[in-house]
């Protein structure tokens, strides 16, 4: 039986970013599949104790930055600290990826080239036209999967995803599962990679 990873995530999210090429090749290891759920954590941080951003703290904000620069020098992984377009809606791209997964298609290379988009490139991922040219460079069809984003399927689709990660006790991004354990954080994926090789 496959080793299957449920890969829980924000497309807004430095840490979701910084952990990403780092799943993949864990994964590969193990010859494990990833099942990527984009889910809406606006609606997950008011009933798990978060807070976006904005509303955090000051201290809080000043050592998530601190932390960032450590992770990004310490990976090698271009990430800009405060990119432009950040934060952006990410609705419509996680609509997409979704799209993408109900298609068979590779989902996860759409989500990692959105997430590049924000850290590394600067771009804004709420634009349609945006997201249409980041499927095109992960070799799918974006002007078809942004018409099925807009599929009232695929929207309830993106709520149940949210709807089970609340249900599973997830509250923030990057989440991977695996045999219904919960890891958080891209730096658990140390973890991760010793449960795959356990069982």
């Amino acid at each position: 039986m496959q080793k299957r990873i449920e890969y829980y995530c924000a497309l807004i999210s430095p840490w979701t970013y910084l952990g990403s090429a780092r799943l993949v090749e864990i994964a590969r290891r193990y010859e494990a599949e990833i099942v990527v759920r984009p889910v809406d954590y606006s609606k997950i941080f008011p009933v798990s104790g978060g807070l976006p951003l904005a509303k955090r703290a000051e201290q809080r904000q000043a050592y998530r930055l601190v932390e960032l620069r450590r992770w990004r020098d310490f990976l090698g992984v271009p990430l800009t600290l405060k990119p432009a377009f950040f934060p952006a809606a990410e609705g419509l791209a996680a609509r997409m990826v979704v799209a993408a997964r109900r298609q068979g298609l590779d989902a996860l290379a759409l989500a990692h080239a959105i997430l590049r988009a924000v850290w590394a490139e600067e771009r804004n991922i709420a634009e349609p036209a945006t997201l249409v040219a980041l499927a095109e460079t992960a070799k799918l069809n974006g002007k078809a999967l942004l018409a099925a984003a807009e599929d009232p399927v695929v929207a309830a689709e993106y709520q149940s995803d949210t709807d089970a990660a609340i249900a599973r006790g997830i509250f923030g991004a990057p989440t991977y599962v695996y045999h219904d354990e919960l890891f958080w954080g891209q730096d658990r994926l140390e973890f991760l990679d010793r449960a795959l090789a356990a069982r």
